[in-house]
């Protein structure tokens, strides 16, 4: 009976610690516990507590405490299979959205209340302005609208050079009637547009073309992100004076949707704003996808979202919060833009961009 007990207690502990190395982002307080034993822990108003049959097992079982003491080493042990594939989800993950195409194939006429009275009430914000991908989780501390709309996402304009960078991470996205081999007939060229806008505004901007997603000339997202990256960080490397940084994308949908509404007489694509918050139901927060400026994101995002809605009311989609990093993580004022999809025109698409750069000029300048 003794050494029945005695093995029990050796499987025990070494399923612990295998459940470490392959969840290691749980910790102990979270899978192995939990996992093998259900009632070791429970919830009240909120809170984890730990029950007596926790308490034992670590009195008892001295490995379960090595391991629990030696979690956060193993949680910084990058598993590099689980890394690359989460890089390549991410690479397709912004034209994977999930929300209901139905409400952005027609013109809002319900005006929205933008009072900060209203955007304080978490629930109203959220459904009002985001969609929340089913596959991560955002909360009140982090949507709290007197911290995001206090962040100034004003630029410098008494320093000289470009302030503005627009780049594509996915430069072969087109549109209903683009050319093929003309890259001006693309997001590119939507990009080219939306940086003319701007410069004859009076905010400098570059617009870089460089290609990302084409491997060996055939298309391939896989590295996209990281290779952008590398690009990216050399322009900002070599124009300091650059604050602002968007990724424009064009979204992927069903050929039956039309994201197009009516604005000052112009059949015009709509625009979607894009968060990534670097967490998974499934991961947690994902230690080496870290972005230090996601506040700032969603600041910058949120503030343009409600320009929209009082400039160009049915332009905007809801901002769409999603798992992973993307293209955010490289400065604190950076947008991903999702500029109409694959079944608008390239016209419909350049429409939006004057009125994209008529908001930036609001909460830029």
């Amino acid at each position: 009976m003794n050494d029945s007990f005695k093995n029990i207690g050796i499987t025990v502990c070494v399923l612990f610690f295998v459940a470490y190395l392959i969840f290691p982002e749980r910790g102990a307080e979270r899978f192995a516990a939990n996992a093998f034993s259900p009632g070791m822990t429970y919830i009240i108003n909120g809170e984890e507590r730990v029950s007596w049959k926790r308490t034992t097992l670590e009195t008892v079982f001295p490995l379960y405490q090595y391991v629990n003491n030696h979690a956060p080493i193993l949680a910084n042990t990058e598993d590099k299979t689980t890394y690359e594939m989460i890089l390549s989800q991410q690479a397709n993950d912004e034209n994977a959205v999930s929300e209901d195409l139905n409400q952005d194939s027609t013109v809002s006429t319900s005006s929205k209340d933008l009072s900060i009275e209203k955007l304080r009430d978490f629930n109203y914000l959220l459904n009002t302005f985001y969609t929340v991908d089913s596959t991560t989780t955002i909360g009140a501390e982090q949507l709290n609208a007197d911290e995001l709309l206090s962040r100034s996402m004003k630029i410098d304009t008494t320093t000289n050079g470009p302030k503005v960078l627009i780049f594509h991470t996915h430069s072969q996205e087109a549109f209903v009637d683009s050319k093929a081999g003309d890259a001006s007939t693309t997001i590119v060229g939507v990009g080219a547009c939306l940086a003319e806008k701007l410069n004859a505004k009076g905010i400098e901007t570059l617009h870089h073309t460089g290609v990302y997603d084409l491997i060996n000339g055939k298309l391939d997202r896989s590295k996209a992100y990281e290779q952008a990256e590398a690009g990216v960080r050399e322009i900002l490397k070599k124009y300091p004076s650059i604050e602002v940084v968007i990724d424009l994308h064009r979204d992927g949908v069903p050929e039956t949707t039309r994201l197009v509404t009516e604005i000052n007489g112009k059949q015009t694509a709509k625009i979607m704003f894009f968060n990534g918050l670097s967490r998974t139901k499934s991961q947690g927060d994902i230690a080496y996808l870290k972005n230090p400026y996601i506040q700032d994101n969603l600041s910058f995002s949120l503030q343009m979202q409600l320009q929209a809605e009082q400039m160009y009311s049915g332009l905007t989609r809801k901002i769409y919060l999603k798992g992973y990093r993307y293209s955010l993580h490289m400065m604190p004022k950076s947008l991903l833009i999702e500029a109409g999809a694959q079944t608008n025109t390239v016209q419909e698409t350049k429409n939006a961009m004057d009125l994209l750069a008529n908001m930036l000029c609001k909460v830029l300048l």
